[in-house]
């Protein structure tokens, strides 16, 4: 029997990469899973390859009035809430000198923001004794050139993290953050361009001490562990999934 039978979670970004990968296996574990993301189309294909303990409500985590469609959502189902994934994000990269308030605004905007967004308009709906997992990144930590603004942006949620969990530990919420290394996902290919992903790839998998890129079941299974009662003495930790990067 899976961990998750009975439970309510919720994926943002859930329609490719990590956050297919964990709905996918949210499922697996018994939960019906509410995904979002701002692609219709990904998240129809997401709700075909998976079944239907997948609700697919599409929306932009920025937009507040989006977050109460989906939570609506989950409120319509009557079971509360039992995990949230606040996994979608953007990126941008530019050197200090080059980067802009607008490439500020956006990522800011999404990926702190929208977090904050996501996690807050959550909490009518928590059961208590919820999980809140957080996507953060080694990037926040590595000090990578042309990373600055994306890095900031996940050293804060890392940095939320802590915070909330400290806030919510009254109810038995226990909130903790997932730290990806260089994990192969389609985000690559598309901020690089398809032509360039594979040496791309293979230049980002000589930095990871055992050799490869992560894949995204491996990020989805460390997030399955912090919503499972398997971590139940785990709170506002990191939990890096980075094949070594940041350990030596």
């Amino acid at each position: 029997m899976g961990q998750l039978v009975g439970k309510t979670a919720v994926v943002t970004g859930g329609g490719t990469g990590i956050g297919l990968a964990t709905t996918a296996r949210l499922v697996s574990e018994g939960a019906h899973v509410f995904i979002t993301g701002r692609r219709e189309d990904v998240l129809d294909r997401a709700v075909g390859s998976i079944g239907s303990a997948v609700t697919a409500v599409p929306g932009d985590i920025a937009d507040p009035a989006d977050l109460d469609r989906l939570y609506d959502a989950v409120r319509d189902r009557g079971r509360g809430l039992d995990v949230v994934f606040a996994n979608a994000a953007t990126a941008t990269f530019a050197p200090l000198a080059q980067a802009t308030g607008e490439q500020f605004d956006q990522i800011f905007g999404v990926n702190v923001r929208g977090t904050l967004l996501t996690v807050q308009k959550a909490l009518p709906l928590l059961n208590d004794g919820a999980a809140v997992i957080i996507n953060s990144s080694v990037r926040a930590d590595d000090g990578r050139p042309d990373y600055g603004l994306y890095a900031a942006s996940k050293a804060a949620v890392r940095s939320l993290t802590r915070t909330w969990a400290n806030e919510l530990k009254g109810r038995g919420i226990r909130v903790n953050a997932v730290s990806p290394g260089a994990i192969d996902t389609p985000g690559i290919d598309t901020i690089v361009g398809a032509e360039n992903a594979a040496a791309v790839k293979a230049g980002l998998a000589t930095e990871v001490p055992v050799g490869r890129l992560g894949r995204p079941e491996e990020v989805a299974a460390a997030v399955a562990f912090l919503a499972s009662a398997d971590s139940s003495f785990v709170l506002g930790t990191t939990l890096y999934v980075d094949g070594g990067e940041m350990q030596f």
